[in-house]
């Protein structure tokens, strides 16, 4: 059948020859779903300012959609001018333009220079700490991160300024970076962290960031990671890792084997 969307020549159609064939069918039946769906809920999103779906009218065909997507391609444009602009923040910090607080590792390595209010910004624990009496000295007064070795609090200070890490960081430092996140209250930093985690989920990390998960108090990760061991349980369980992972975690272990055997017990149950 020819079609007069994607046919080489639809200009050649005439009615009642105007049809369209499946595909085209079903690709502007789910855009005028989604904008409608978008539609619907212009009422919450009328009320987040600057919204581009805020001037949607009602979506009653693919001229209306393509409207909507034209919107939303203007705001990805506006909001990269925006992210541009504010990357001078990692400029100053790359470059230590005008620090006025050292920030030293744990490990006795070299002090990180950065910017007092930049901290308190991003973290309340942070403004707490600046604010003691202990750091309203000389802005060459210094701070510790005890946890953290110089190139992971050099990650996180990156991430501070810029909300960004590369890959190669990312994956090197997500753990240390999730129990900084999550010790000094940085929710962006733990969303950003748990995506990485969860992201690149494997047999061979899984017990590593059940552990993270169980100690940042973060139950959906926890839950996901629960949940792949018992699909790979035989991969998990004997793997050179899980010894020492079971001495040190035994109340994880616990867990384990309890979603293990409600895993076997619901398999019976529907059979």
């Amino acid at each position: 059948m020819d079609c007069s969307i994607c046919s080489a020549m639809p200009f050649i159609l005439r009615p009642p020859r105007n049809t369209i064939c499946g595909a085209c069918y079903e690709g502007a039946k789910s855009i005028i779903t989604l904008t409608n769906k978008l539609d619907n809920d212009k009422g919450l999103l009328d009320k987040q300012p600057n919204n581009p779906v805020s001037s949607y009218n009602s979506a009653k065909g693919l001229a209306n959609a393509l409207k909507w997507v034209k919107e939303m391609k203007e705001a990805e444009e506006e909001l990269n001018e925006k992210l541009n602009f504010l990357s001078g923040f990692v400029t100053a910090f790359r470059h230590q333009m005008h620090p006025d607080i050292l920030i030293k590792p744990g490990n006795d390595g070299p002090s990180l220079p950065a910017h007092r209010a930049l901290l308190a910004a991003r973290s309340d624990i942070f403004k707490n700490m600046l604010d003691s009496d202990g750091c309203k000295a000389p802005p060459s007064d210094t701070i510790t991160f005890p946890e953290l070795n110089h190139e992971e609090l050099e990650s996180l200070l990156e991430f501070l300024y810029g909300g960004d890490l590369p890959k190669e960081k990312a994956d090197k430092h997500v753990y240390s970076l999730s129990m900084a996140a999550d010790k000094y209250e940085i929710p962006f930093l733990q969303k950003f962290c748990e995506h990485r985690m969860l992201g690149s989920l494997s047999s061979s990390n899984v017990l590593d960031v059940l552990e993270i998960a169980d100690t940042c108090s973060n139950p959906s990760l926890k839950e996901t990671a629960l949940n792949f061991i018992v699909k790979n349980m035989e991969d998990v369980v004997f793997s050179d890792r899980f010894d020492a992972f079971a001495l040190k975690n035994p109340h994880l272990t616990v867990q384990i084997t309890r979603a293990s055997f409600m895993e076997i017990r619901n398999r019976r149950t529907a059979i």
